[in-house]
């Protein structure tokens, strides 16, 4: 049993080295992301484009300065009086060969940015949607484009911004005649990122605004439903392995140690020589015919058989290698070992009486010792694989019969 408990443990073992491989990469890769700076480095493909609106004798100019390998920085003025004067920067997403098309962001939860403002600032960040019961393809003004604000100072703020929580401004639904409630939108076609004016943006001063790296960040929870799936497999397996082994491996050391005991059952067959050693043979026969007197003992051995007390220990240390009381334990629980495979209706304490133990928590505890489990355990495994141990009786009479052709 000890070579299967450590194969058993270096099992476990190499189930928990890969167990925590595979979590490592369903965890990652439960968290996808994509990088846009530059254009095309996660996958999704952008050009640059201004927007400028200005009303009411306002202006409004924007420049892009640089859309380069790190970042998009762009230069803005508005002047006063502007209240509804607009500019923006956009990134518009397109296909590899450069046509304009919307990209699907579902995967996608949340945008990270580096904002740089000088001077101080609060800018819109938009991402108009194209929806096909509303949408004219091309015609922005009617996408939904929903979206939020975030400040920035010359040092630089990180930004996180979640992208399912933005809001559609309600002009857009007066302008499309739909009802306010209707606030629900969609990324799985995201027309462009837009990064515009707030009506808190400073008037009639030279600002630029600087937007590095941004990124998108999602979760996917497939690979976590996978990760548990793999999880609870893989330790159902090796649950289902263990106990299937483990019940053979019991069963072959059972199988062997009965096998073993075998010639101490049968007394080793004993070379009985009644003519020359008549003691010998008393006292085994005393001990086979008395061991399941619960108060069998040597002086028991020697008050019955009238051998010398060192005799009965000398016979058996010659014969088998051992002592009396060591014979008499092995010799009582290889019977119940019998008595338990072959008589299933019996109980444990009725098996314990029978071969001469009154306390059935000892024999409990001396059959684990000798044989590895419990009695109960022993039964339902020998039971189960059919592991036979010879009888005692049998054995015994067998050993009579020996004797009786001696005496012929």
């Amino acid at each position: 049993m000890q070579n299967f408990y450590k194969k058993a443990l270096f099992a476990l073992i190499l189930l928990l080295v890969v167990d925590a491989l595979i979590a490592c990469i369903c965890v990652y890769q439960s968290y996808p992301s994509a990088t846009l700076m530059p254009s095309g480095a996660g996958g999704l493909y952008w050009r640059t484009n201004t927007t400028t609106v200005a009303t009411e004798g306002g202006g409004a100019a924007i420049r892009i300065v640089a859309s380069g390998q790190r970042s998009l920085r762009f230069d803005f003025r508005l002047k006063r009086p502007a209240p509804y004067s607009f500019a923006s920067a956009e990134m518009v997403f397109e296909d590899g060969n450069g046509n304009t098309v919307p990209v699907d962001l579902s995967q996608y939860d949340t945008i990270s940015f580096t904002a740089k403002c000088n001077p101080l600032n609060i800018l819109i960040f938009a991402l108009p949607t194209f929806d096909a019961t509303v949408s004219k393809t091309g015609d922005y003004l009617t996408y939904p484009s929903p979206l939020t604000f975030f400040s920035c100072d010359a040092k630089g703020v990180p930004v996180s911004l979640d992208l399912t929580r933005l809001t559609i401004p309600q002009w857009w639904y007066e302008r499309m005649h739909l009802d306010l409630s209707h606030q629900s939108y969609k990324l799985n076609q995201v027309a462009k990122f837009v990064f515009g004016i707030s009506q808190q943006s400073p008037r009639d001063l030279d600002s630029r605004v600087e937007i590095s790296k941004l990124t998108l960040h999602g979760r996917d929870y497939r690979y976590l439903v996978a990760l548990a799936v793999i999880l609870v497999s893989s330790w159902c397996a090796f649950a289902f392995w263990f106990f299937r082994a483990h019940a053979r491996e019991l069963a072959a050391s059972l199988d062997a140690k009965l096998r073993k005991d075998l010639p101490l059952v049968a007394y080793r067959q004993l070379t009985l020589e009644p003519f020359k050693d008549k003691e010998k043979a008393a006292v085994l026969r005393f001990i086979a015919t008395n061991y399941t007197n619960s108060e069998l003992d040597l002086d028991s051995v020697v008050a019955g058989t009238g051998v010398n007390r060192n005799k009965v220990n000398d016979f058996l240390k010659a014969e088998l290698g051992i002592t009396f009381t060591t014979y008499l334990k092995k010799l009582r629980l290889t019977e119940s070992a019998r008595l338990l495979t072959e008589n299933p209706a019996a109980t444990v304490a009725e098996v314990a009486y029978s071969v001469g133990y009154g306390n059935v928590s000892y024999f409990n505890k001396l059959f684990k010792e000798e044989y590895g489990c419990t009695p109960k355990t022993f039964r339902s495994v020998t039971v189960r694989s059919d592991v036979k141990p010879d009888s005692p009786a049998s054995a015994r009479t067998a050993a009579d019969a020996q004797q009786d052709h001696h005496h012929e």
